[in-house]
């Protein structure tokens, strides 16, 4: 029997179809082993920079279970994916389960021919690959823990720095500044709606042409515009220049997001799960990969279904070079393992990110479409050449294209955008008024980046590498660092405050060259050109001196004064800016004398309120050991009303206001309770908020770790005994258990079966 360890039971799932009998497939589900959360013990610096490895606690069954199965396996091939992360787990498999001589394959797509391809080639774990991961992991662990101590100390507690995310940060508050910096310019677009040669609105020869001069004053705008109503119009040139349009590459993992975001509305790290999952069910090829490189035998499968769709015509085989020097051509870009298959996908969105990719890749072998670009001058007939009239005004202009050919636009439509159809002219026909129109505006600051512009600018600076574009994102916006309004990144005051902290004291850190150097010198271990432990020495040594000789800089405690108009609403006093774990408020510039505060739109905080009882951790005068008493005062937080101790963070005791905790009971009894617990001391159901929004979960917690995702209805599944949840509305109630069928009723429903437990 031979043993294929893979990452995901999706992949080991989908790979066993394509193994005979004398397989068997596992899944190690992701890491096995990380770094532990105490940087002290995290790296021996001493020793050459040493990850001290742990093993991952939810995962030590999984790790029996292979262990077990790989004692009696005649062979053990490790499968994992084709990247430094992918060899990373590998190596760490074979540290882990303890095997000697494993077998590591690599394939780029998940099809028959692809595993049974790799299997026939197998080679052994590339240790400078691992090397270069292990780097990578240490860089940023040292870099991130270092200097996000420091942020704790100096600017607030929770808040955090890192290798890439900081550059990042920064792009985006360089960018508002910007628009903070701008002062705008009034100016006025003019525009008239002309027919062409007798035609009318309804007869489909109107077109808009728009004066080529901005008048900066109303004056000259009204003057223009009291010309163009009361003159008759002709053509004064047309100007067609045939142009051809050729396709874009494939997709890398950076060019998806980026495709994604803007077409399919989809965020990097949702694009990456839906791309996940198209991989693992052998529909696309790797999705991580900065390599636009087509195989041979990849390439004759597109042009064949160009030819099959399109049409001879519309061939044309090209081949496209990397322009990412760190870019591996060994790996693939992102492609249709079968290009013959118009659609694939378990739902509408792996549908949609699924025909994105296969229309990019087959429009990569095709033909240039060919546009006509059409340029219309037009003008009153009178013009100060003829008459010198003092009405003269500046020409107006109407731009345009129409398709000629649509070559690869055949497979890609949505790639062309909006185009203008300009009617048929000629110069010197007359055209005939229907609406002059005048309207004043104001010059725009630079645009807010999206997440597909973030990504397009950090690829553009060689900051980070496109697998871990969606992961920086969404902890910009974990952090509290970014609020995401539909596809745009706007920095909070958090945001501000920490990049302006870490520009000031570590620019040099987060400055695009340093850190796509970084980058590069990574890269360079994984090609064996440069040493692991020389790397980390070069960096670690002066970044370290340079964090210990801030160390007495002062707390950053005021951001700055609030406005005149916003006074102290318990003593009138003026007030400044602060900052808290919920952003940016105003505090009395009395503090702690005066407890006055105010949220940002300037509306009253209510103080913290004392409410008769002493801190049952720190209160009694007989058991603290010194310090104030503590007192117990009713606050307000993100989540409403608590109880906390007045000496926070000292003492750190915490209890939910009386009728904040009434609000968060269920009256569901625990099931888990039910099992293990007298009657007295079973817990109920409650409602909890996380770092990714409401839950419900036992409040014996951490006794108890029983806890679901939706508001438990009371009823217990049919089938495998769990809560049953509130769900969606196709699905009004479902099992809370994800492995139970109840979880998803409607597949029961659809494969002929019935539940009573998913009906209310």
């Amino acid at each position: 029997m031979k043993l294929v360890i893979v990452e995901s039971p999706a992949k080991a799932k989908t790979i066993e179809k394509y193994l005979g009998n004398g397989f068997t497939v596992r899944a190690s589900v992701g890491h096995i082993r990380d770094l532990p959360k105490s940087n002290k013990d995290a790296v021996d610096v001493e020793a050459g920079f040493v990850p001290r490895y742990i093993v991952v606690k939810e995962k030590q069954k999984i790790i029996d279970e292979l262990h077990e199965i790989a004692e009696r396996a005649d062979e053990v091939i490790l499968a994992t994916d084709p990247d430094r992360e992918g060899e990373a787990i590998a190596w760490h498999l074979a540290e882990t389960i303890g095997l000697k001589k494993p077998k590591r394959i690599v394939f780029h797509e998940i099809t028959e021919h692809a595993v049974q391809e790799a299997l026939a080639h197998p080679r052994k774990i590339d240790e400078e690959l691992v090397r270069a991961q292990e780097a990578r992991r240490v860089l940023d662990r040292l870099f991130g823990y270092d200097l996000s101590g420091l942020i704790w100390k100096k600017v607030r507690y929770g808040l955090s720095a890192g290798r890439v995310q900081s550059p990042a940060l920064r792009i985006l508050m360089e960018r508002e500044r910007e628009i903070r910096a701008f002062v705008p310019e009034a100016f006025w677009v003019v525009s008239a709606d002309l027919s062409a040669k007798g035609g009318s609105a309804s007869g489909g020869k109107t077109f808009t042409v728009v004066c080529i001069e901005e008048p900066k004053t109303e004056e000259e705008a009204e003057r223009i515009l009291k010309a163009a109503q009361t003159k008759e119009w002709s053509v004064l040139s047309v100007n067609e220049s045939e142009q051809a349009r050729s396709p874009r590459p494939p997709f890398t993992t950076s060019t998806l997001q980026q495709a994604a975001s803007t077409r399919l509305g989809l965020s990097p790290s949702r694009t990456m799960g839906i791309a996940q999952k198209l991989y693992e069910s052998g529909y696309i090829t790797y999705m991580r990969t900065d390599s636009t490189n087509l195989s041979k035998e990849a390439q004759d499968n597109l042009v064949a279904a160009v030819r099959s769709e399109f049409g001879e015509k519309y061939i044309e085989a090209r081949v496209y070079k990397t322009k990412s020097k760190s870019a591996q051509e060994a790996h693939e870009a992102v492609r249709p393992t079968d290009p013959n298959k118009h659609s694939f996908g378990h739902n509408e969105e792996q549908k949609k990110l699924y025909a994105l990719i296969r229309a990019r890749a087959l429009a990569s072998q095709m033909a240039d479409a060919s546009m006509l670009r059409t340029k219309i001058l037009a003008n009153v007939l009178s013009t100060p050449l003829e008459t010198g009239e003092s009405s003269a005004i500046p020409d107006f202009a109407a731009n345009g294209s129409r398709v000629i050919f649509d070559g690869w636009l055949a497979s890609d439509p949505d790639a062309r955008g909006e185009d203008t159809q300009l009617p048929k002219v000629e110069k010197g026909d007359p055209l005939t008024l229907i609406e002059a129109h005048s309207e004043g505006k104001e010059t725009q600051p630079p645009g807010r980046y999206s997440e597909a512009g973030l990504v397009k600018e950090l690829e553009k600076r060689g900051i980070g590498r496109p697998s871990t574009y969606a992961s920086t994102i969404r902890t910009l916006e974990t952090r509290g660092y970014v609020e995401k309004q539909g596809r745009t990144l706007i920095p909070t005051a958090t945001g501000d405050v920490v990049s302006s902290f870490i520009e000031q004291n570590f620019g040099d850190y987060i400055s695009d060259t340093f850190t796509s150097e970084m980058e590069n010198e990574l890269d360079e271990i994984a090609e064996g050109t440069r040493k692991y432990e020389k790397t980390l020495k070069d960096f670690y040594t002066p970044f370290t001196k340079a964090v210990k000789s801030k160390a007495k800089i002062p707390k950053l405690t005021n951001m700055g004064d609030a406005p005149k108009e916003s006074l102290c609403p318990l003593c009138g006093g003026p007030m400044v800016y602060k900052l808290s774990k919920n952003g940016r408020f105003m505090s009395c510039a009395n503090f702690p004398a005066c407890l006055g505060a105010r949220k940002e739109d300037s509306t009253e905080i209510a103080p913290p309120k004392d409410i008769g009882e002493a801190c049952p951790e720190c209160g009694d005068p007989s058991t603290r050991r010194s310090g104030q008493a503590g007192k117990l005062i009713e606050r307000e937080g993100r989540f409403g009303r608590f109880i906390a101790c007045s000496n926070y963070p000292k003492c750190k005791y915490v209890r939910k206001d009386p009728l904040e905790e009434a609000r968060t009971k269920t009256g569901v009894a625990c099931p888990l309770c039910a099992m293990r617990k007298p009657v007295g001391s079973r817990g109920e159901m409650v409602e909890r908020r996380g770092r990714f929004g409401v839950f419900f979960s036992c409040s014996n917690y951490p006794e108890c770790k029983n806890a679901i995702k939706a508001k438990p209805t009371g009823r217990l599944c049919d089938i495998c005994g769990s809560l049953m949840m509130e769900g969606t509305k196709t699905i009004p109630e479902r099992c809370s258990d994800k492995s139970c069928p109840n979880h998803n009723p409607h597949k029961l429903s659809a494969q002929g079966g019935s539940s009573s437990g998913g009906k209310k």
